[in-house]
This record gives C-alpha cells, structure tokens and sequence, in this order.
C-alpha cells in the first residue's frame, strides 16, 4: 500500500446487522421515532407553554426533515392534555338584525343549546295553536265580541230614534251607515225622493246636516268601543300565550342563568313572540299556502329568529384542536357569510354564517406551510392582524362583477386564543425578519431543525422505529435486519457524512416504500437488503439519461478524457454536475501551458466569461502560492494559461484548484502527470489541501470510464484528507479497491499530492532555501529563473 492510501475499509461505515434486537422492523415500536433534534425540540416545547401575546412559533428547516411529522405528532398528544375549548353559536339580535350576537358556551353545550332552541320553536308553534284553539279561549273571545256588538246595536238604534226625529232612518251595513229620507213611515228609494216636492227636498236637505253630524258622532263611538274590544281581546291572547309562553322559555332560562346573552335573547323572543302572535295562527301547511305570495309574506315567520347558528360545535374533541389544512383560500381560513338568489337578491341571515380554520383551531393550535400562506399575502395579512387585536372577525365580500343586490351582516367579533405554527426554510425565515416588522413581534419563537444528527446507537435504533413507523402507516413490508442495516447507511450517506444521520425523512421513506415496491413484485414477505439496493440503483438509472450521454462521449473520444500513460501539463480533473434532480461527478481534462512573460496566471474561462467568482479567486490563490515557494530571489517573468478543455456550460467553484496547480507545477517541472489518477480539491496560499463537496459522485464518476475501459492497477483519485469522514461508496468500488484494482488516496499538501501524480518527490527547502536536485519544486524553481534572467537580459 503506497503513501497516503486509504484502506476499502476507510470508504464506507458499515452497519452491522447484528446490531439490532428484533429479526423485521414489525417487532418494534412507534415511541421515540425523531432522531437529532434536541434543540428543536426544546425551542417548540418552550414555545408551545408560553402563553403570552406574540410567541407563535416558526419552525425552520430543510424540506423533508421531519419538521412537519413531527410537531403535529407532538401537538396532537399536547392537545389531549389540554381543555376542550368552548362551542360557539351566534343568535339573532333583535336590536340590530344585522349583527349576530356571538355566545361563547362549554364544549359540548352548544349543540345542546341549539336542540332546546328547535324542541322550543317546535312546541311553542304547536302548543300557540291548541291554546287558542280549545274551546274556553273561544267562548271568552265571543263574549267579548258579543258584548261590543251588543254596545254597537245600542248606539245605532239610539241613532235610528233620533234620526226619525228629523225624518230619516240610519241603516248600517258593512261598508258604513246609510241615511234614507222617510214620508208617512215608508223609506223613500233614490228615484221617488227625485220626484219630491222641491220645497220638501229643501227640507230634507237642511235636516240632512243635523243627522250626519249625529252619524259622525255615533262612528266615533263605535270605533272606541271596536278598539276597546279589539284591545280586550289581544290582552286576553297576550295573557293566555304568556301562560304558554312562561312554561316554555322559562325552563329554558333557569338552565341558562348564568349566560346574560342568552337571557336577554329569551326575554326578547317572549316579546316578539307577543308582538307576532297571530303569525303563529295562521297555517303553515305548504300544501295551503300560495306559492305565488311575494317573498316578504312567505317569510314572516318570526320563529326563524329564533333558531341557534351552531357556528363551532367542540362536542367531539377530545382535547384542544389541532388543524393542518392546504386551502389556504381567505374563506377557508376566516370564515364566511354564505347567500341564496331570493328574486333576483342575494339574501343572507345569521344561520348562514361559515367559520374558517382559525375559528375551529380557536383554542387550540394550527400549522400553516410558509410558502403557501405567503402566496396569499391577503391572507398573510389578515392573520397577522387577527393575532395582534386577539379577535376573530367575519368579513365577507362579493364578486364586483355580480349585479345581484347584496344584503351583507356584521357578526360580532370572537375572541382568538390560539397558537399559530408556521413551517418553512431559512430562506423565507431571513426574508420575512428583514422585510416584515409584524413578523417578529407576532412569531417570537424560531424553531430550528437539523438535516443530520450524530450516528449512535440510540439514534440509529431511532431510525429503525422511523422504519417500521413508516411501513405501518403506508401499509408496507417491514424490513429485515440487513435491510435495515442498508436504511442506516443511506441516511448516512445522505448526511454526507460517516459519523451522522440525515434527518431528511422524506427522502429515506421514499427509498424505503421503493425497496418494499419491489419486494412485492417478488412476492417476499418482507424487505431484504438486496431490495434495498436495488432501489437505489432503479432510482438513479431512472434519470442518468444524461450520465449516460457524457459515457458514450467518452468511450467514442467525442471527449478527450485519458485513463492511461503520461501527460507534461495536463490532468484529471473530478467535476461535478447536476441537472434536474439527479448530481453525478465526471472528469474535465485541465490543460496549462507555461512560457515566458510578466507575472500573470490567464483564467481562460475568465476571460470568456465562463468562470464564476469562486472558481476565479481559486486560479489567482495560485499566483500566492507559485510567488512565496519560487520568487524570494528573483521576480516572477511567468505567463500560464489554464483550461477546462471542452467544457462549455461554466466553471464555478474551487475544488479543483489544487489539480490546476499540479497541471502547473507539472508544467514548469516538465515532469508528466499519470493520466490514471483524477484529482479534487481546494488549495490556499500555503499550499494546503481543503475540503470540497460531492466527493463520492466525483470518486464515483471517474471510476465508471476506468471500468468501462479496465482497471489495470493503476486506476485511482485523489482527495483531501478532510473529506474521508464523507467517503460513502458503492460496494463495487469498494470491492475492487480491496482487490487493488483502484485506489483512493487523501492527501493535506500539495507536496504530497504532486508526488502521488509524478512519483517523483516535491522537494523542501533545505536552511540555504534550496530544493534538491532533481524534485519537482527544483526543476520548477530552475524553469522560473530561467525566465527571470531572460526577462532581465531583454530589458
């Protein structure tokens, strides 16, 4: 084993399956499932038993860590230790109709309240009609009538005696009292008093007068005694409904003492009850009634004001509410007035009323995804407002374009006493703390969770429980233990990391629904580990279209990649690349030219404007390093030039500023490099090595052209030493680099990487700052000087 190579054994952290108690995941338990999340843990449960103004909560976190499964598993546990929050019910308000009165009443005693309602609407309507139809209450009600027209017949015969007194009978009749001339005791018609003497038509007329005024005074008399009876009359009705009345309303109001609302709505029902009475008479039989009758009649039906909106019915919670909903439509969060077309008018009452999420999460608590709240910034809005007053409103508007006459309501506020969870990333969390001064007075609690958490074995047992959680609730084969063992390497794997576990959930349940996928078309009974790999690989040939591209290029030398022999300034870069969903690593062959000239390192795609900045200041760190290791003694006279051959997309970041200055060094030396080896990583001024990312899709990309062309031995990369903690390859190259058909070797200076690709030593500085002959920095340090004393000689 050469210098700086890593063991197969350092390439990946086995999962020993023998590690775990239980022979598939179905012998465990769902307890305990979440994993490296402490400090998340802690800020929610601080966050959740704050109860004063503002502390809502934002939790933050990559997607898919569990962000969301987690807090709503943990809120609906929180919830059952909590009250059940109390029922609300608007009624009508008989001071103002077009504002409902909110009642606030105990979980459970809303829905009651409303049944007591109807049983009263429909007992007061049926036992209105027996009292005033048995006989009794008739019988009075004829003595009272009979008694007026008794007075009435009195009045009218007094008036008939006068009137004959002047020569005229007075005949009643329903459309009013009639004056008729009377001649030796018969009743002259129209036609004979025409005929009449004028003198004696005069004398009729004259005396005319005196028997109107008597008629005008009798009238008045007799619509006194009307009124009298009619008023007789409605206070015997009035006295014998209240009797009704009373039975009904107040059992109702010693049940409900206590709630004033309530009280006042029965004592006002009593009233109108009185006021309405004969409305309760009449026959409300639809088979009776005129379906051609206009609205205002067909609705007088003043017990319709006395039915309860059961508007939040809490009877069925076991605890506080938790509510996650995705219509985050401004109705569906705030409630809503709903209408009826009623001729050609949009017509609406208090029973119409809709609440919305945060109605029904009164109490308790509600989650909301930040990126699709803030897409509706009328909402966003709205909920801001509402937490800052503590007060639920219902605010409810119509389509501009509608023609329709509209009769809106203004119902009564709500008091909100409610925990807002709103789940989102970083990005949006920095964003609205910037730009959005409400926000931190209102979301004072930040909530973070991690994308990873250390490998132990309590965790790694963790994410066995998330396994079987999963397969439960998805209704999949439980895995066995190798299986398992196969999970816990992929989510190592995921975390980019061999001492860590990704949190990323999302992505683990995919792979594992996957494995189960395929073991089902097999017909197995549970998931083994060779499922487990078989969806990975499925996975990624699904959308390697492009890997595949970059492969044939390579076998048909459409791209110059060189796996074999020796090369003066030219090497194998380890690339990445991602496109769409899918990031896999390719090598880029790197070329430098070097000749005389001022001090000056040319960044070709610089100067073409295909480098990004991260990748330009890696190419000018090299210009540090080449002047503090070779131009103490004399100035740089150097020009090189560098390339990313046939790579025309860009080029941005610094992993391969180490390979572009060995592609240097090699090139000042004259010393080749094996074109068998790739190389990655990032270097500073100092010449040491750095860390970089993608490391196992790089490893993985330059080793697929060696086996696609035969590794011979000779094959390998080079990393930096910081990246072996992320080193999580596949079982073939592992296998093939225990078999020393391909190597890995990690490195900390460029001194060692440059002897790794030139098998040649780099040389130090001995205490007279010279190199030894014959080493690479020497014949470096030589070709420079040359450059200096010519670039001197031509001055």
């Amino acid at each position: 084993m050469k210098k700086n190579e890593l063991k197969y054994t350092d390439l990946k952290k086995i999962c020993d399956p023998n590690m775990f108690n239980f022979e598939t995941t179905a012998d465990l338990d769902n307890i305990g499932l979440v994993y490296g999340q402490d400090r998340g843990i802690k800020a929610l449960e601080f966050g959740l038993n704050v109860n004063l103004k503002g502390y809502n909560l934002y939790l933050e976190g990559p997607t898919g860590v569990g962000k969301t499964m987690y807090t709503k598993h943990y809120l609906q546990e929180l919830s059952k230790q909590k009250k059940v929050p109390s029922d609300w019910c608007y009624i009508y308000n008989f001071e103002n109709s077009n504002e409902p009165i909110a009642i606030s009443l105990p979980a459970g005693q809303g829905k009651e309240f409303k049944d007591v309602m109807e049983d009263f609407i429909k007992d007061i309507k049926t036992d209105i009609k027996k009292t005033f139809n048995n006989e009794d209450f008739e019988k009075e009600k004829a003595l009272i009538k009979q008694e007026f027209e008794n007075k009435r017949t009195s009045l009218l015969e007094a008036l008939n005696n006068e009137s004959m007194k002047h020569g005229f009978h007075v005949k009643a009749t329903q459309n009013g009292i009639y004056m008729m001339p009377v001649i030796d005791g018969k009743t002259l018609e129209e036609e004979e008093f025409e005929k009449l003497d004028p003198s004696i038509k005069k004398q009729f007329e004259e005396k005319s007068n005196i028997v109107q005024e008597q008629v005008l005074v009798a009238l008045s008399e007799i619509k006194t005694i009307e009124k009298s009876a009619d008023k007789k009359v409605e206070e015997w009705q009035s006295n014998i409904a209240l009797l009704t009345i009373n039975v009904h309303i107040n059992s109702i109001k010693a049940k409900y003492k206590k709630y004033k609302k309530i009280v006042n709505f029965l004592d006002n029902i009593k009233t109108d009850i009185l006021k309405n009475i004969n409305l309760f008479l009449i026959d409300d039989n639809p088979k009776t009634q005129n379906n051609q009758k206009p609205a205002q009649e067909q609705n007088a039906k003043p017990w319709l004001n006395y039915r309860v909106n059961l508007f939040i019915d809490n009877s069925h919670l076991e605890g506080t509410p938790v509510i996650m909903d995705s219509n985050y439509s401004y109705q569906n969060l705030f409630g809503k007035l709903e209408y009826e077309n009623q001729y050609g008018m949009l017509k609406t009452d208090y029973t119409m009323l809709k609440p919305g999420l945060l109605h029904k999460a009164n109490g308790g608590y509600i989650m909301f995804q930040a990126k699709d709240l803030l897409s509706n910034p009328m909402c966003y809005e709205a909920l801001k407002k509402a937490l800052s007053i503590k007060e639920l409103s219902i605010e409810n508007s119509v389509d501009q374009r509608n023609s329709m006459v509209l009769i809106s309501l203004k119902p009564e506020s709500i008091p909100l006493d409610i925990k807002v969870l709103i789940v989102g990333d970083s990005r949006i969390y920095n964003t609205l703390l910037a730009g959005d001064p409400d926000f931190k007075k209102l979301f004072k609690v930040k909530v973070e969770f991690e994308e990873d958490a250390p490998r132990t074995t309590d965790n790694i047992n963790r994410l066995s429980k998330f396994v079987h959680s999963y397969c439960s609730n998805e209704d999949l084969l439980e895995l066995d233990k190798e299986a398992t063992a196969k999970i816990v390497e992929f989510a190592s794997r995921l975390s980019d990391d061999k001492e860590k576990l990704s949190t990323k959930f999302n992505e683990i349940g995919e792979i594992i629904g996957e494995a189960a996928t395929w073991a089902k078309f097999s017909k197995k009974k549970f998931v083994t580990k060779e499922f487990i790999t078989k969806a990975l690989e499925e996975r990624i040939d699904r959308v390697k279209k492009h890997d595949e591209k970059y492969m044939e290029m390579i076998r048909d030398n459409t791209l110059l990649i060189r796996t074999d022999g020796s090369e003066v300034g030219q090497i194998n870069g380890l690339t990445i690349m991602t496109i769409g969903d899918y990031t896999f690593g390719k090598p880029a062959k790197i070329t430098v030219n070097t000749f005389m000239g001022k001090n000056e390192i040319i960044n070709i795609e610089r100067e073409v404007e295909m480098s990004g900045s991260t990748h330009s200041k890696g190419v000018l760190i090299l210009s540090g390093y080449i002047g503090e290791m070779f131009a103490q003694e004399f100035p740089l006279s150097l020009t090189a030039s560098i390339c990313f051959e046939q790579l025309y997309g860009g080029v941005d970041g610094d992993s391969a500023s180490s390979t572009e200055l060995y592609a240097l060094l090699s090139s000042l030396s004259g010393i080749p490099i094996n074109q068998s080896l790739a190389v990655t990583g990032s270097v500073n001024q100092k010449g040491e090595i750095q860390p970089i990312g993608g490391v196992n899709e790089k490893i993985e990309g330059f080793y697929q052209i060696c086996k696609m062309r035969g590794l011979n031995g000779s094959h390998g990369v080079i990393i930096p030493i910081q990246n072996v903690k992320n080193l999580h390859l596949s079982d073939k190259i592992i296998e093939d680099v225990k078999l020393g058909k391909f190597h890995v070797y990690a490195i900390t200076t460029i001194d060692e990487g440059i002897e790794i690709l030139t098998g040649v030593p780099a040389g130090k500085k001995d205490a007279n700052g010279k190199f030894p002959a014959g080493t690479v920095n020497y014949l470096a340090n030589e070709k420079l000087r040359k450059y200096a004393e010519n670039s001197k000689k031509k001055m």
